[in-house]
């Protein structure tokens, strides 16, 4: 880390102890990014609520090159952060989460969704139709198959897109989606 971590204690006295367990778990940061910046944690004891109980509620602000990553324990509301360690392990761990997404992202190693096939209205008929694509030729569906029941929209001659699946009488379109209006 460039620079030392920062730790802030609000509306609750500063520990040694804790500081050290802070300053240990933010050193680990290192191993699932190593040009971390800075890293700043808050440690707040929020004013005893009559239903919740005393939260301890943890922020992390890590700065890394071209990004800054935010963790807050806050919305989680969760019973175990009674206990200042436990919602101080719960944060780092949402931190190293968001460090090893941010690393597969930079590496180009994040799973990208292949798009869903497409294909051209060919011929229509009262309750069924043919969708030609490139790859497997024509597929038969029927006016059950298109979303909202908009087989009436298509044309001939338009683009779709859809999903199939091997009918007794080759590729049947399950589902039809016409473009949107």
């Amino acid at each position: 880390m460039q620079t030392p971590v920062q730790i802030a204690f609000r509306g609750m006295d500063s520990s040694p102890a804790l500081e050290a367990r802070i300053s240990e778990k933010a050193e680990k940061l290192e191993q699932y990014h190593d040009r971390i910046t800075s890293c700043r944690v808050v440690v707040e004891a929020p004013h005893r609520h009559s239903r919740k109980g005393k939260l301890y509620v943890i922020t992390i602000d890590v700065t890394i090159p071209g990004a800054e990553l935010v963790v807050n324990t806050l919305k989680r509301h969760h019973h175990s952060h009674e206990d200042v360690y436990v919602a101080l392990r719960d944060a780092f761990n949402a931190m190293i989460r968001q460090l090893e997404d941010h690393t597969r992202e930079a590496r180009g190693q994040v799973k990208l969704h292949e798009a869903p096939p497409q294909g051209i209205v060919v011929r229509l008929f009262q309750d069924h139709g043919f969708i030609d694509t490139p790859d497997t030729g024509e597929i038969y569906f029927h006016r059950n198959s298109v979303v909202d029941g908009k087989f009436d929209e298509l044309e001939e001659g338009g683009q779709v897109r859809f999903a199939a699946t091997q009918g007794e009488k080759g590729l049947q379109a399950t589902t039809v989606h016409p473009p949107p209006r």
